[in-house]
């Protein structure tokens, strides 16, 4: 089993949940323009309530049903993401999801498998991201994103997603098969939700934004997410979304998410002739 320090789990989590916002990347298909709608930016914020509420009914039957769902859902959606959806994707990079399975499940408890099955729930966040964003108009996917992190921490505060998160954590599939939908290392852990936002992130500045910031903003939700661990002095729990929703605010005077009216055209001035 891991020892390591809880400072050095959260902050190697944090680092995971910046380069997941510097990994997605342009090259959605096609076919899913004609899914372009204003109903997709729900989702964030839909994910994480209805989770709690699910959990608060039936906690452990709830977070077995995700633990499977995970198991299922997150492989492909890993190879899809090193096939095509994120920054340097190559076809035959998807077979590396195999071998991360296989470390992930061999390795299960210790570092290096805690370190691949976080890899693989991120790749599928960083497919997940490009996906949504490819569908989901600029402004209200960035409204979706706040949504999501302000539902976050209100739910944090009322104390309501502890019992169904601790559930979410401790459930596992059999065969001692690897838990994906959670991120543990060492001894912190982070929700798939805290994966899933960044990728959102990631997906909305690589489409609307350009590559240079897309960095900056994978590197202001690294900072961020770091300041933000400091709080872990004081509480045992937090809603790791903030971070990410911070750094779209700071970062979207400069994004392309207001509306813009066309500007009118110029009057030409009347044309005398000569007489």
């Amino acid at each position: 089993m891991s020892t390591m320090p809880f400072w050095a789990s959260i902050g190697l989590l944090s680092l995971a949940q910046g380069a997941i916002v510097a990994l997605p990347g342009t090259a959605a298909p096609r076919a899913l323009h004609g899914l372009h709608s204003r109903l997709w930016a729900v989702v964030p914020a839909a994910s994480v309530i209805v989770f709690v509420i699910v959990g608060s009914l039936a906690a452990q039957g709830s977070a077995q049903a995700l633990t499977y769902l995970a198991l299922v859902a997150v492989p492909p959606l890993a190879a899809l993401a090193l096939g095509g959806l994120m920054r340097g994707a190559r076809l035959s990079l998807a077979l590396g999801v195999a071998a991360l399975f296989a470390l992930a499940w061999a390795d299960r408890g210790a570092l290096a498998g805690q370190a691949a099955a976080l890899a693989l729930s991120g790749l599928s966040c960083v497919a997940l991201g490009a996906l949504i964003a490819a569908v989901t108009p600029a402004r209200w996917l960035a409204m979706g994103i706040v949504a999501m992190a302000l539902a976050d921490a209100a739910l944090v505060a009322a104390d309501l997603l502890q019992r169904p998160d601790s559930a979410l954590v401790a459930a596992h599939p059999a065969g001692g098969l690897p838990r994906l939908q959670t991120a543990i290392l060492g001894s912190a852990s982070m929700g798939f939700g805290d994966l899933f936002v960044a990728g959102l992130l990631g997906g909305l500045l690589a489409l609307h934004a350009g590559r240079a910031r897309q960095m900056r903003g994978a590197l202001l939700a690294t900072l961020l997410a770091l300041a933000f661990d400091l709080l872990f002095f004081a509480v045992s729990e937090l809603p790791a979304t903030v971070p990410v929703a911070v750094a779209l605010a700071l970062l979207s005077g400069r994004l392309p998410l207001a509306r813009r009216s066309r500007p009118p055209a110029p009057r030409l001035a009347a044309e005398r002739s000569p007489r």
